[in-house]
């Protein structure tokens, strides 16, 4: 499974460490990745690639050992960014052509003032604990003091798996057993914000999205909230399919979830009411954007790519020759798609 399936599946056995040559014998030396910066190398561009985003016009990949890399020529050639940490990177967000974060493994938040090219670390797995419990204990709130306190004794084990921004400075982060925060000043302070969420069995959450307005988390076994914005909660919503859902996509018109087994559910009503849309295929839909004609897109782990012109009410697959495993996929110039998983980036041109 990719992208956020990947980063999931990987976190019960996910270890802190990475190895590296000794300077004066030949036995290696166990390093930690959160101290370790990403090394450049030129095969990062068609290593595994987990997020796509867009700065402006510059595209920018995240993925596996910190690497990042941007382009500005709609995927043609890449650079690789300076980042301080070697922790797999999962997705990332721009909110103007310069301010960017990025979230991955080992509770990782990464921010860049300047487009992609540098990076810099707000948040990571080993001061994660301590903001919680700090949190939860000047709130007075037992319950979640007991959950941060576990939290915090488990160190830099769980990684966030996806991030919405609505501008520079109000951002949220998502990630494995709930596992939620938020922040007011562009990232320079955050709190948790799992008590807020209608996710009693702490399912990890896959994906946050702001639709029409409205602010959507998903996740395992068909978990699906919508901010409710009087009590400040995201609360649950009904929804015909149970089963994990990876993404969130939509317009004003409607809003999209998609998942396993090539389920996507669909409302036209804000979240009150879903409907399931069928797209004939039955593998994980993983990924999903906007074109720039305004089309839907939604791209599978086994490189299905389908389209939609109204507004996700229904699909067609489009003809691609070879296809890729798809973890995310990006508008890229006038009509194209960058599709990104484990080979780099590669791109497609829509019909």
């Amino acid at each position: 499974m990719l992208n956020r399936a990947l980063a999931c599946a990987l976190v019960a056995g996910a270890v802190a460490t990475t190895v590296v040559a000794a300077a004066a014998t030949s036995e290696p030396k166990w390093q930690d990745v959160l101290d370790t910066p990403a090394v450049k190398s030129s095969l990062a561009q068609r290593a595994l690639v987990n997020g796509l985003t867009l700065a402006g016009s510059r595209l920018v990949a995240v993925g596996q050992r910190g690497h990042v890399l941007w382009s500005d020529d709609a995927g043609k050639q890449w650079q690789q960014a300076a980042v301080p940490v070697s922790s797999d990177l999962v997705a990332a967000q721009f909110t103007t052509p310069e301010e960017g974060w990025a979230v991955g493994h080992d509770g990782v938040v990464l921010h860049s003032a300047d487009g992609g090219r540098n990076w810099t670390r707000q948040l990571d797995g080993r001061s994660l604990g301590a903001a919680l419990v700090a949190h939860y204990e000047r709130t007075g709130d037992d319950k979640w003091l007991a959950e941060a306190r576990r939290l915090a004794a488990q160190g830099a084990e769980n990684p966030f798996l996806d991030l919405w921004f609505d501008d520079a400075r109000s951002g949220i982060v998502v990630g494995a057993f709930g596992l939620a925060l938020r922040t007011s000043d562009g990232g320079q302070h955050w709190e948790p914000l799992m008590h807020a969420i209608d996710n009693p069995k702490s399912l990890h959450l896959y994906a946050v999205k702001r639709v029409a307005g409205e602010l959507y988390i998903v996740g395992e076994q068909g978990l699906a909230t919508r901010l409710d914005r009087a009590s400040g909660r995201f609360v649950a919503m009904t929804l015909p399919y149970q089963g994990t859902l990876f993404g969130i996509v939509g317009n004003e018109h409607a809003v999209l979830a998609h998942g396993l087994r090539g389920n996507v559910v669909r409302s036209s009503d804000g979240g009150r009411s879903w409907q399931s849309v069928p797209t004939g295929i039955g593998v994980g839909l993983t990924a999903s954007t906007i074109d720039a004609r305004g089309r839907i897109v939604i791209v599978s782990q086994a490189g299905h790519v389908l389209v939609s012109a109204d507004d996700g009410a229904s699909f067609a697959a489009v003809n691609v020759e070879r296809p890729i495993p798809a973890a995310a996929v990006a508008r890229a110039g006038a009509s194209a798609l960058a599709l990104a998983g484990p080979r780099g980036v590669t791109t497609l041109t829509l019909p």
